[in-house]
């Protein structure tokens, strides 16, 4: 078995492509990480770090002309500001439509690419680290359960059944997320979540709150910081 992991320098990819490792070893395990015209360059940075890390081949590919025109406040070009609340109170805003940082149908674009540069790899299986509580209240609807079996189902079966998707973690929390890459002994310290650019995490945004979150429900502090 070999396995191509979406890497977005975050802890949940990071959690994913440590697992990764584990079932599968070092010399079966490729890395992709896409640029899709976010405000700052720390994401692709941190997911460089964490495949040198790990000695691994590491993909790199730009889809940042496919979301022009989009107003999600994560872009380029983009007029609006990153909401600095948690999800639940974005949620309230926004008439059950997701919330402002959710990227157009990003997860369906990401793993349609993942699966032709799986395929072209002689790659079995795809890891991405969709988690449950993104999903909640349809914040982020391409990470919910119902969307990783639908997009399974079709890469398997356009890939002549040679292919599929695994999501470890899509029916579990970012707590438990972080429970299982302390086992794995995931380079957290080399992991960038943060939706701003600055040189600190800025410790307010949606992804921020959560990652804080998660690490004080296992006890101990976060290492990126």
């Amino acid at each position: 078995m070999k396995a191509l992991v979406l890497a977005s320098g975050g802890i949940d990819s990071t959690t994913c492509l440590a697992l990764a490792m584990e079932r599968y070893g070092k010399e079966n395990v490729i890395a992709l990480s896409i640029s899709y015209g976010q405000k700052h360059t720390k994401e692709m940075e941190s997911a460089r770090k964490v495949a040198e890390y790990y000695g691994i081949p590491l993909r790199e590919l730009d889809l940042a002309e496919i979301f022009i025109g989009s107003d999600c406040t994560l872009l380029q070009g983009s007029s609006g500001e990153i909401p600095k609340t948690s999800y639940a109170e974005q949620l309230k805003e926004t008439d059950g439509k997701p919330v402002s940082t959710y990227v157009p149908f990003r997860n369906g674009l990401f793993l349609s690419c993942s699966a032709s540069i799986a395929l072209s790899n002689d790659c079995n299986v795809i890891y991405y680290g969709a988690h449950a509580d993104d999903s909640a209240g349809n914040a982020y609807p391409d990470c919910s359960q119902a969307f990783n079996e639908a997009m399974n189902s079709a890469i398997f079966i356009g890939s002549g059944e040679q292919l599929r998707i695994e999501a470890p973690f899509v029916a579990k929390t970012k707590a438990d997320v972080v429970r299982e890459g302390i086992r794995l002994k995931a380079p957290y310290h080399l992991t960038w979540s943060c939706y701003e650019g600055g040189e600190k995490p800025c410790g307010c945004c949606g992804t921020c709150l959560d990652r804080a979150k998660a690490f004080a429900e296992n006890g101990i502090p976060d290492p990126a910081l």
